[in-house]
């Protein structure tokens, strides 16, 4: 069902968490052998990865970036998941692209694959990673991406490893209902999405208005957040972040000439960190609930607990 919710007090998971966490931008040189040691094997694409520091055996979320941002404007959202014990993996896909998602899918894939055998040589001392536990989220054309890797649209080979989880962060699948860019995700079909996992799909209230007449909408009406949940199937959850735009998850300064453009294209709220902390609160609750057995936070969401913001749609399957 659908319901207007306002602000309560908010949950633990929309403050920082317990661990002190470890960031890294991960670019390695091609791997290659030394008399004394080998060289650990570099991913496919280079990675920006938050972690705890401390010492433990924790759940992945691998963090799929939006159309034409660097994986880096993310910093301050996977670092506030990774202080809750998540390790945040967040790949830089492109830095340019055109309509067709494929080869980004693909990509995707690779790095899934490396996981198994990449992963454990680039964290802190005695971090591990729990990769029966995997999570895949994706904001805006990454939140397509994710959608199409779940569901397996123009793999070129498969993944090896199993997706407990999916989020979608105001996913887009093109320009507009019938500009779809390839290969189309959304079949306007309700509850077509054959996954095996659970969903959560959080939208922006503004994303889908204009912020001027020379820019489209960023997350547009009938490509957007509302058509994904539409074709998903229980168990889903979806939330509907009012007075937010559909990049307001970013990090609070996002430098360079797509950092400045990101201030600029797209209908925004007043400040970036309510956003993002509800994001990454509502993150780690549906990942409690699903990887960990835990849903007392994401329960707490349902009953109208949202932290910094208030939400026009808070709907569960």
């Amino acid at each position: 069902m659908s319901s207007t919710v306002a602000p309560a007090t908010s949950t633990e998971v929309f403050q920082s968490g317990s661990y002190k966490t470890h960031l890294q931008n991960l670019n390695p040189p091609p791997p290659c052998r030394t008399k004394t040691r080998p060289i650990p094997s570099p991913p496919p694409k280079p990675l920006l990865i938050a972690s705890p520091t401390e010492a433990g055996e924790f759940p992945v979320l691998m963090f799929l970036h939006g159309f034409l941002l660097s994986n880096n404007f993310y910093s301050q959202l996977i670092q506030h998941v990774a202080s809750h014990g998540f390790i945040v993996v967040a790949p830089q896909l492109y830095t340019v692209a055109g309509p067709d998602a494929t080869e980004e899918i693909n990509l995707a894939a690779a790095i899934t694959n490396w996981l198994a055998g990449g992963l454990q040589q680039f964290l802190p001392e005695l971090v591990k990673p729990d990769l029966t536990r995997l999570g895949l989220a994706g904001h805006s054309r990454g939140g397509k991406t994710a959608f199409a890797l779940a569901l397996k649209k123009e793999l070129a080979t498969t993944t090896t490893l199993r997706f407990s989880v999916l989020i979608g962060v105001d996913p887009v699948d093109g320009m507009d209902t019938g500009k779809q860019t390839h290969p189309p995700v959304l079949s306007y079909v309700p509850g077509s999405f054959d996954l095996d996992m659970p969903v959560m799909v959080i939208g922006s209230g503004l994303g889908e208005l204009r912020r001027n007449p020379l820019f489209p909408a960023c997350a547009p009406k009938g490509v957007n957040h509302e058509q994904f949940f539409r074709e998903c199937r229980e168990p889903a959850c979806y939330f509907v972040v009012k007075d937010y735009g559909h990049l307001d998850m970013l990090d609070d300064e996002t430098r360079g000439v797509r950092g400045k453009v990101s201030y600029c294209l797209c209908k925004n709220g007043e400040s970036r960190e309510p956003m993002r902390r509800f994001v990454a609160g509502a993150m780690v609750g549906f990942m409690r609930a699903y990887m960990e057995g835990d849903s007392d936070d994401l329960k707490a969401i349902r009953a109208g607990d949202t932290g910094p913001i208030e939400l026009t749609t808070a709907e569960f399957l």
